[in-house]
């Protein structure tokens, strides 16, 4: 597994048997119905439901974190994976956590983290979304990290 281009420069990454521990990771949170979303629903970048159960949503940098990461924030019960990006995101070492309303969204806030990747999403099937998508900026960005990964 290669870890070079996927942790976040955030904090320090740790690398055992049970993932890879990336501490101090900054996360917000992001809800369907913000004016920025509403026009995608519900709906993930992948174009699946946007997930908040056992499994939930989580957006990011594709460049940092690949589409399909799987992750659990240290002391939460849930399992997060990756399958939403948004243009705030991009550089900024930050993952967005669906929640289902804007009360979720305004309690969550801003919080510093530590993670532990279960498993590394995919850099090419990123890059395979995110092809004909390049009309956007925030977009190509994040295309062209990956391609110099």
């Amino acid at each position: 597994m290669s870890l070079a281009s996927c942790a976040s420069s955030s904090g320090q990454k740790v690398v055992s048997r049970k993932g890879t521990r990336i501490t101090g990771v900054r996360t917000t949170a992001y809800t369907h119905s913000e004016s920025d979303h509403i026009i995608y629903g519900a709906r993930s970048a992948v174009g699946s439901q946007l997930k908040y159960g056992t499994v939930r949503s989580a957006a990011a940098d594709w460049s940092v974190f690949p589409v399909g990461t799987i992750f659990q924030i240290d002391g939460a019960p849930y399992i997060y994976q990756v399958d939403d990006y948004g243009s705030a995101l991009v550089g900024t070492n930050t993952i967005d956590i669906y929640q289902p309303t804007k009360a979720h969204m305004n309690a969550w806030g801003v919080r510093n983290v530590n993670i532990r990747v279960l498993k590394w999403g995919s850099f090419s099937k990123s890059v395979a979304i995110l092809k004909d998508r390049q009309a956007y900026g925030h977009v190509r960005r994040m295309v062209s990290r990956i391609s110099r990964s």
